[in-house]
């Protein structure tokens, strides 16, 4: 499997396994922000993982911007929107799709 393909099917898996316990969980509260933020935070091991993925979600969009700045491409934008609407889990695949996508351009330019 090309590593663009991975990148790619990451990035369907990475949306459909956070959405898998979020969507129930939604289904039954509703988007109630001050229910959803006490119950992210309610022990230090959910504190510790909700920490990580906020960090994470913050680096992805930093390095999103710096590579628009870097190389203008087509779609920067999607794996910012990705990882506000879904989570890293589907934004950084996205993101490294987006790489392998300006690789293989440049060897194509190149021969």
């Amino acid at each position: 499997m090309r590593p663009k393909t991975g990148y790619l099917l990451l990035s369907v898996v990475g949306t459909m396994v956070p959405l898998s316990a979020f969507v129930p969980w939604v289904q039954m509260h509703g988007l109630d922000a001050r229910l959803m933020v006490p119950q992210l935070f309610a022990n230090r091991i959910s504190a510790f993982f909700a920490l990580d993925v906020i960090v994470s979600a913050v680096v992805v969009i930093v390095w999103a911007l710096i590579e628009r700045a870097r190389r203008p491409r087509p779609y920067w934008w999607v794996p910012i929107l990705a990882t506000l609407a879904v989570g890293v889990s589907c934004g950084l695949p996205l993101m490294l799709y987006l790489g392998e996508s300006d690789r293989a351009a440049t060897r194509v330019a190149a021969m």
